[in-house]
């Protein structure tokens, strides 16, 4: 990976439907060009995918809380499939500490999450946490300019 691939990199993490034109401008090479590199950024894996980034309160969905769970490590065979079917669920992390689980979550309202956490009760201990403000949002990992060791 070169200066230009990661100069592509962050202008995509900043906007993944920046037209080919304008990151060929920025990068001082033609579109196919780019496009190329694009390609091959997405085949090395360092590329995954592009979202839509939503506004969660726009649609219905108030709440968002970061849930600990505490659970038994024979338990992940049968708590994997459970989570992963959980629309709610915006991200599970495996995590060190007194939890062995943190969930980010979005509900329509308390009480919903109150049923879930319910449910997640079945797996073990939990400690929910309810944002009330997010000052800053996710965002792109910083891209360093040199080259980085995997």
């Amino acid at each position: 990976m070169d200066k230009i691939d990661r100069q592509i990199i962050r202008i995509l993490q900043k906007n993944a439907r920046t037209p080919l034109k304008v990151i060929a401008e920025k990068v001082y090479l033609s579109s196919p060009a780019v496009s190329a590199r694009i390609d091959n950024l997405e085949k090395q894996g360092i590329i995954t995918s592009y979202r839509a980034r939503i506004n969660r309160h726009k649609i219905g969905y108030h709440i968002t809380a970061f849930i600990n769970l505490a659970m038994e490590p024979n338990q992940k065979a049968e708590f994997y499939p459970f989570i992963t079917q959980e629309p709610n669920v915006l991200e599970c992390n495996c995590v060190t500490g007194d939890y062995s689980m943190l969930l980010k979550v979005a509900f329509h309202s308390t009480m919903e999450l109150d049923t879930f956490i319910g449910r997640l009760q079945h797996f073990g201990k939990t400690s929910t946490q309810i944002v009330f403000s997010t000052p800053v949002e996710p965002r792109g990992i910083a891209i360093p300019d040199e080259d980085f060791i995997e």
